[in-house]
């Protein structure tokens, strides 16, 4: 399940809604092995495409080089479709490299960049599998992860 703020949340839809008629491309960070998505980073398409979305390639390094310096990983790959719907293509399905990220997709197919609600959906793609998964949508992401809870055990063990 992917559990996002509905800051994050409407943010993401605010750009795919932007962007329209292009396809609008993004990634939510987190800390590494959290699977916290905390940190919303737009990208730019690079291929000003409706049907397709490619991240810059300069853009893309730049930001695994900031994550990696910040002990970051991509929790949520984000795009939208402006004509179909909220489902991975092929060549989506062929670009997923990030086993352990939501893959949320948006669909702004029937308002466009008007107002109007859109498709919001994640899924995990594993191995060229599509799995759909829940959204969550929170007004804050708990702050007792379990990285938290470990570290809380460890003070407790150590004061006794």
């Amino acid at each position: 399940m992917l559990r996002i703020e509905r800051a994050t949340r409407d943010a993401i839809v605010a750009h795919a809604k932007r962007d329209h008629p292009d396809e609008a491309c993004g990634i939510v960070a987190g800390p590494a092995g959290s699977d916290r998505a905390e940190r919303l980073v737009e990208m730019v398409n690079a291929a000003g495409s409706p049907t397709f979305y490619e991240f810059d390639s300069l853009d893309l390094l730049a930001l695994y080089r900031e994550m990696d310096d910040r002990d970051e990983e991509p929790v949520v790959v984000y795009h939208s479709h402006t004509a179909t719907e909220a489902y991975p293509s092929r060549t989506d399905i062929g670009l997923a490299s990030e086993p352990n990220a939501h893959y949320v997709l948006v669909s702004t197919r029937e308002h466009g960049n008007n107002e109007g609600p859109v498709e919001f959906r994640s899924y995990r793609i594993v191995d060229g599998v599509v799995t759909e998964e829940p959204v969550e949508v929170v007004e804050h992401l708990p702050t007792n992860t379990a990285a938290d809870a470990a570290a809380a055990d460890e003070t407790v063990e150590s004061e006794s």
